[in-house]
């Protein structure tokens, strides 16, 4: 366990780092530190060296060179178990470095800036710093480096039992740390330079991703599956992924999908909505007020699926709908806010997962997609298709859809854009009648939301995520009393649908757009 002697600090955060140094200074360790920080340690009567005494040379280039030196970069990659590194060290009076503090120049912070032109991006790229990081980690068995101000404490108390020491286990996760650290740096610079409006590339030749642990989870999909949850860095919008969770068991793998399903869902309403999702898929969906009146038609659309299913609200949930939601077993509620009074009724139900996902706001939704595969990835827009004018729809039949009909339309699709391929909705104004989901025919979709369906589906719509490949599916809902219907359009056989549709007076619009979800 080697011994502590000298650090150099150099941070851009500079939380907590005077009393880290203090305890350094207190244990003998000689303290060398650049610009900033060393101002910030001598202002707290703390020794320090410059490091242009250290090495001889002024900083430099406005900054851009201070630590870029063979005395600092051989003081930290020199073995010390080594002779001919301690050897060559003495010969050109390079001292051993035993620690680097160290994080880098807030370039995230920077670009987040509304006002960040590309210039200033480029001026906080850091390069001493993170050449320092990597000599150190990479030397880890004699140089310890600390990037998380959150180690500071811990490192202190270890030095202080082992005199002025750390172990190697420690070093090593200390270095491990730095990599991480180092890594997500260059990933956000590599990703804002794709994406910056010099040359901006959708699709990168090699794609980066980063994301931060949240929670290790019980299991995966199943038991024998091990899983966690990542969180993507620096989304603002309203997700589960952002939700904080108020009170109730762990969320598991399943929650978190059925949890993202039944919010973005929500999400797609502007007017009071509810939405009921199970196996990740909504077996009910309700709009209107009070939210305690839509919310049980919504559960009572599909009373069999929707017990412990998952719940979502686009409104802060209420202490009567809290009150008929603990009447049953439900998995998860989440919601932009709960009243106080809700909160309580939900205590009697301590094991449902209360999630608070924040106010959601009209335009904000953004970013990217991502399905794995087997030895890769499929990386996607974000299926964000909206239509704002659904009376602007091209008509196809003779007759056009009624006032009542063109609401109930514009009402399934949003549904139907997430239910499961192949997907067809039946629904009136305010409310799902029948789903039928993930079937390898749209006939057989429709067939099993006519059997899913508890109240009559005489005078419903109907929507599909695709087109009808053939007129069987417009005769099945036609037996089922459908009145209108929108689909994607785009069949060869359209023609074929189209008089199918005529023959039984049910009027139909094409969308254009289609919205698998697979």
């Amino acid at each position: 366990m080697g011994k502590i002697r000298i650090a150099l600090i150099s941070v851009s955060n500079k939380d907590g780092v005077v009393n880290f140094a203090k305890g350094l200074n207190e244990s003998g360790v000689k303290i060398l530190s650049t610009g900033g920080t060393a101002k910030a340690l001598r202002d707290a009567g703390i020794p320090v060296i410059d490091v242009s005494e250290h090495t001889g040379f002024p900083e430099m280039l406005d900054g851009r060179v201070k630590t870029l030196h063979p005395k600092i970069h051989g003081g930290l990659l020199g073995r010390r178990d080594n002779p001919e590194h301690v050897r060559q060290m003495k010969e050109q009076n390079i001292e051993p470095i035993d620690m680097v503090v160290a994080n880098l120049y807030p370039f995230e912070a920077t670009i987040a800036k509304p006002n960040c032109t590309f210039e200033d991006a480029i001026e906080n790229i850091d390069i001493g710093g993170p050449a320092m990081l990597r000599s150190a980690a990479k030397n880890f068995k004699d140089v310890a480096v600390v990037v998380d101000p959150l180690d500071y404490k811990k490192v202190l108390e270890e030095m202080k039992k082992s005199s002025s020491g750390l172990s190697e286990e420690t070093k090593f996760e200390l270095a491990r740390k730095v990599f991480l650290h180092t890594a997500k740096y260059d990933s956000v610079i590599s990703n804002y330079l794709e994406k910056s409006d010099k040359e901006p590339v959708r699709f990168p030749g090699i794609l980066t991703l980063q994301f931060e642990k949240v929670q290790n989870l019980r299991y995966g999909e199943n038991p024998h599956q091990q899983g966690a949850f990542y969180r993507e860095f620096n989304i603002k919008e309203p997700s589960v992924s952002r939700a904080r969770q108020l009170q109730g068991k762990e969320m598991s793998f399943n929650n978190f999908l059925d949890a993202n399903s039944a919010f973005e869902l929500a999400k797609e309403y502007t007017e009071p909505a509810v939405v009921i999702v199970k196996h990740n898929n909504p077996c009910g969906v309700a709009t209107g007020e009070p939210l305690v009146k839509a919310y049980k038609i919504a559960r009572d659309a599909d009373p069999v699926s929707a017990f412990g299913g998952v719940l979502a609200f686009n409104r802060m949930v209420d202490a009567k709908t809290a009150k008929e939601i603990v009447s049953t077993f439900v998995e998860v509620v989440i919601a932009p806010e709960f009243d106080e009074d809700a909160l309580e009724e939900f205590k009697k139900k301590k094991d449902i997962r209360l999630l608070d996902a924040g106010p959601t706001v009209k335009g904000e939704a953004e970013g990217m997609d991502m399905k794995k595969i087997a030895g890769g990835l499929i990386f996607q827009d974000r299926d964000l298709g909206r239509i704002n004018n659904i009376k602007g729809l091209k008509v196809a039949t003779k007759r056009k859809p009624t006032e009542k009909e063109w609401k109930a339309l514009s009402f399934a699709w949003k549904v139907c854009k997430h239910v499961k391929s192949n997907a067809i909705v039946f629904a009136k104004e305010n409310c799902t009648i029948g789903i039928g989901a993930g079937q390898m025919s749209r006939v057989d979709s429709v067939k099993i939301a006519v059997m899913k369906s508890i109240k009559s589906t005489k005078g419903a719509a109907l929507a599909s995520d695709a087109f009808f490949p053939f007129a069987d599916g417009i005769k099945a809902a036609a037996k089922a009393g459908i009145k209108a219907i929108i689909q994607p359009g785009g069949s060869i056989r359209d023609d074929e649908v189209i008089a199918a549709a005529d023959k039984h007076k049910i009027a139909m619009v094409f969308t254009g757009m289609r919205h698998f979800r697979h």
